[in-house]
């Protein structure tokens, strides 16, 4: 059988099949339902240092090849994702990655070396590009000094592989993968959903309680991918592709275009299996195409990529 574990950082994986934050609670709640024991690692609900309720519903309205969300954020805080959540999910047969938010560098600072001092946490996730609780004006996510800053606190508190959830809604992702690449991040997911909304005529107000949501789902794909063929053209950390992946040729797109892993979010909803179907699609494909490693898979359609191999 083909190989396809994936490695980033320290965190060692079955398969490059993530479980996006978000889609799957902090993992006991699915249990059951999607097969853990295949996917490569669950990336927890985002965690803050204090408990959030979230935005008022309704949260959650279908549109047209996605899924507009604006949860909010809502989680139980630091100290019972601690002292409850995290020891549940580390029953689960799968890595376990805990997502972190804050408002500013020292929340974040506080959350990394909480949760990195823990046995139970293969790694963890930056989320600093949420659309639902994020500043109007100049957001943090397209300012490179403010993420440099978040990452560089969050490197001192923890020795865990670091990831940083970058957003699609920026005009110069370049600078901040860059500058989070400097600060000491060990791999880039690429990337988090865009804004959007939707408008219920019938009561002729915005359909979602928060007015705007983020998008996620097929239609995010095409945009995602090609932020993930940007970024990782520009660094030389590992990149997660994230957004719309829903089948084993998507997963190939991105992994294709440079992405060393995928999450799987949105698809999840509708199939549960989706992470089984793409891990042993990627097996298959391996088979058929004489592939032995992940490594040969990543970044397979880049003409530097094609260079290598033919020189080789």
């Amino acid at each position: 059988m083909p190989d396809i574990t994936t490695r980033i950082g320290d965190l060692t994986m079955r398969s490059p099949v993530m479980l996006a934050s978000g889609t799957v609670g902090y993992g006991p709640e699915y249990e059951g339902i999607i097969d853990f024991a295949v996917a490569g690692a669950i990336v927890t609900k985002t965690i803050t240092v204090e408990p959030r309720v979230g935005n008022a519903p309704p949260r959650l309205v279908e549109t047209p090849g996605g899924l507009l969300n604006a949860i909010g954020l809502e989680n139980v805080g630091l100290t019972a994702f601690l002292a409850e959540k995290l020891p549940e999910a580390a029953r689960l047969p799968v890595p376990v990655v805990a997502s972190v938010a804050g408002t500013e560098p020292a929340q974040f600072e506080q959350l990394a070396a909480a949760v990195g001092e823990r046995d139970e946490v293969a790694a963890i996730e930056l989320n600093i590009s949420c659309p639902n609780v994020e500043r109007p004006r100049n957001p943090v996510w397209s300012d490179a000094v403010a993420v440099a800053e978040i990452v560089s606190v969050a490197r001192a508190a923890t020795g865990k592989t670091l990831l940083l959830k970058l957003s699609p809604n920026t005009s110069d992702i370049l600078s901040v993968a860059e500058a989070a690449e400097r600060a000491g991040a060990d791999a880039l997911t690429v990337a988090n959903t865009l804004p959007g909304m939707r408008i219920d005529v019938e009561r002729r107000r915005p359909a979602l309680g928060n007015t705007t949501g983020g998008l996620s789902g097929r239609a995010l794909m095409p945009v995602n991918l090609a932020l993930v063929w940007k970024v990782a053209g520009h660094v030389s950390i590992p990149v997660v592709g994230s957004g719309g992946i829903g089948d084993t040729g998507d997963a190939l797109e991105f992994l294709a275009a440079g992405a060393t892993a995928v999450q799987v979010g949105t698809a999840l909803f509708a199939e549960p299996a989706v992470p089984s179907q793409i891990a042993e699609g990627l097996r298959n494909y391996m088979g058929k195409n004489d592939v032995a490693s992940m490594d040969e898979l990543v970044g397979m359609a880049r003409e530097e990529k094609r260079v290598c191999a033919e020189t080789a």
